[in-house]
């Protein structure tokens, strides 16, 4: 018989997207194919302590659960927990947001010589911060809302007039995004259209990040698509969201069970939109050397433009997921999904061991 696969499944985190994080994560154990791999369940808790794999496999039936931190410290002090697993052969990390997505998880598993499902540090670092996405993707010609940088020096400065609504205003419109440059699930992102929203909202953004994004709104509708895959990637087709309940794809709609959010699975749209859609976020894919997957969000104006709104290099998993969705309807069922991803983190492991990175 062969032997299996040991794939350490990763979950929860201390950030804002905790939640959502354990539901992927029971998601992706309920579906992944138990004739190939034998999966060990690693809850990572709020406070950033590794549960042992009993704690782990609580969490997943009820995500409610709580273990309390022996350790008393906000840190991986107890990352040789690890130890009393078997041989993980292969990590899949499905932490959203800080540390899960941004490059420092990334880092653990090259330190531990081990392969992984999704980017590498450079990538992971580079599309969790909104700006550097956008001007990345300027690079290739991909056209992103037009925004200004605010960091939390120039927001402390009470005396800086050019932070203001009026002047902001006057460059970008009167109808605004401001968001934490590093952040993922709309955390922190509010829609201002006045001076006082306005106000509120980057005192909110800033509660996240020391670097918050000003964006001009592109009126339109939001179209999302999947990318998997390494030097040669596949690009799923377009979904489309519509949303009855509000003005944009909140958190809230993202994820709340009476979300009035409707995906339409393929999108119907013109043939010519799709095909720019979807050429647009492989672009985007690849100036940001991203591997394994991503989800891909534009907005589509009524005039036709596709606008590039963000790149999430580690999407939801959830039930309700968009990336699952899209790789369903282009004939990839989530367990094979799944199973497609595991053996893309282990084949650029495979290929970055033939490479040389010393003198012999």
């Amino acid at each position: 018989m062969t032997k299996k696969t040991q794939v350490g499944l990763i979950f929860g985190g201390n950030s804002s997207e905790y939640e959502v994080s354990i539901m992927s994560g029971s998601n992706i154990y309920d579906a992944i194919d138990k004739d190939k791999y034998d999966v060990h369940p690693i809850w990572v808790t709020n406070d950033g302590y590794f549960a042992d794999e009993a704690e782990s496999f609580k969490v997943l039936k009820d995500p409610t659960y709580q273990v309390k931190n022996p350790h008393k410290v906000t840190n991986l002090s107890n990352l040789i927990e690890l130890t009393n697993l078997p041989e993980i052969d292969v990590f899949f990390p499905i932490v959203h947001g800080n540390l899960g997505e941004d490059g420092g998880l990334q880092g653990l598993f090259r330190l531990l010589d081990k392969p992984f499902v999704g980017d590498d540090i450079l990538a992971a670092a580079v599309t969790m911060d909104k700006e550097f996405t956008k001007i990345l993707a300027q690079r290739v010609g991909v056209p992103v809302a037009d925004w200004l940088t605010i960091k939390r020096p120039e927001y402390e400065d009470k005396a800086n007039d050019k932070l203001n609504y009026d002047f902001v205003s006057q460059k970008l419109g009167t109808d605004l995004f401001v968001k934490p440059s590093n952040q993922g699930s709309s955390v922190g992102v509010s829609h201002v259209t006045n001076k006082a929203e306005y106000e509120q909202a980057l005192a909110e953004a800033f509660k996240y990040d020391d670097k918050v994004l000003v964006e001009e709104t592109i009126p339109g509708t939001e179209v999302e698509t999947a990318v998997l895959g390494n030097d040669h990637p596949i690009v799923s087709g377009v979904g489309q969201i519509t949303n009855a309940a509000g003005s944009w794809y909140s958190y809230e709609n993202k994820y709340a069970a009476d979300s009035t959010s409707t995906l339409e699975i393929p999108a119907k749209l013109p043939a010519e939109i799709v095909e720019q859609v979807r050429s647009n976020a492989l672009k985007v894919y690849q100036v940001t050397e991203c591997s394994g997957l991503a989800r891909i969000d534009s907005m589509l104006t009524a005039d036709g433009r596709v606008v590039l709104t963000e790149l999430n290099a580690l999407p939801g998993f959830t039930n309700i997921s968009m990336y699952p969705k899209l790789f369903e309807e282009a004939g990839i069922p989530y367990t094979e999904l799944i199973t497609k991803l595991i053996e893309t983190g282990q084949a650029r492991y495979a290929h970055k061991k033939t490479l040389l990175h010393k003198h012999d």
